[in-house]
């Protein structure tokens, strides 16, 4: 589909244009609208060289006559970092016409925009409302999101000091863990400092944490269903205090019931020689 600007006739006639402006700078003007990286919303990514290239110009021209147009004309603004451009008043002459194709556009040349502050310049001469409303939306979506993220860092920050006045044995319970039941479990996971901080806020410590290890240890470690349960998040839940109090007794395994059987057949001793003779006389001397 073919791409193409307009450019009104009250160009020529509008006061800034015809006082202020030299030729060059109508030059550049009417460049910065019609350039082919120009899009539907007025805000666009160009870099100062295609600038120097397309017009014939130097790179010392460009940065003076974007200076011009920003700080006396004031009619564009210019990230340098993002390499975008804003025309401050495209609304104006440009975003009047909100049918289907023309919106949809522009939704999604706002997306694309990175400084979205370029949006706010913009926006104060735009006089169709539903393109407004999307210009908006799209600031405030950006603001918010922004707000949030701003919001959880410094959260993170205060949960870090809080950390740092309350000591807490991140590092000794997940050892321990991975040392009783074989695993590999990281002690910096946000969500096992969690589980840890949030039953040590209970009242809990370091030896509760490798009672409730030690126990379901023991009771799941040679159990093919149960011994994968043997992680933070089940260990450290909500059951910890269950499981704190759980009693030692109850029905043991067979494999344990083997290990103790072994147990008590190693601790018999074998009979003595003077033993067995003994046994032998005795069974001598009975009278059946």
């Amino acid at each position: 589909m073919a791409k193409f600007r307009y450019v009104h006739t009250e160009f020529w006639q509008d006061a800034k244009v015809l006082e202020e402006m030299t030729p060059e700078d109508k030059y550049f003007y009417l460049y910065l609208l019609t350039n082919p990286n120009t899009t539907q919303i007025g805000v666009y990514q160009i870099t100062k060289k295609q600038m120097a290239f397309d017009l014939g110009y130097s790179s010392e021209s460009i940065n003076s006559l974007l200076d011009r147009f920003i700080n006396n004309h004031k009619i564009v603004k210019y990230n340098a970092e993002t390499r975008e451009l804003a025309i401050l008043n495209w609304g104006k002459y440009n975003l009047n016409n909100t049918g289907k194709p023309v919106l949809d556009c522009i939704k999604k040349e706002l997306t694309d925009v990175k400084d979205k502050t370029l949006l706010w310049e913009v926006m104060n001469q735009i006089s169709n409302e539903t393109v407004l409303n999307e210009f908006s939306q799209a600031v405030y979506d950006t603001y918010h999101d922004s707000s949030t993220t701003r919001g959880e860092k410094e959260k993170e920050k205060e949960e870090e000091k809080e950390e740092e006045k309350i000591y807490i044995p991140f590092s000794e319970i997940v050892s321990y863990l991975n040392e009783k039941a074989n695993t590999n479990y990281k002690y910096s996971s946000k969500k096992t400092k969690d589980l840890i901080k949030a039953r040590w806020n209970d009242g809990f410590i370091f030896d509760d944490f490798k009672t409730v290890i030690d126990k379901k240890v023991s009771e799941w470690l040679r159990d093919k269903e149960m011994c994968k349960y043997l992680r933070p998040e089940t260990l450290f839940g909500n059951k910890f205090e269950g499981y704190l109090n759980q009693k030692s007794y109850g029905k043991r395994s067979l494999f344990d019931q083997g290990e103790e059987s072994k147990k008590r057949q190693s601790s018999i001793k074998p009979l003595t020689q003077y033993e067995l003779e003994e046994m032998k006389r005795l069974e001598e001397e009975l009278p059946f």
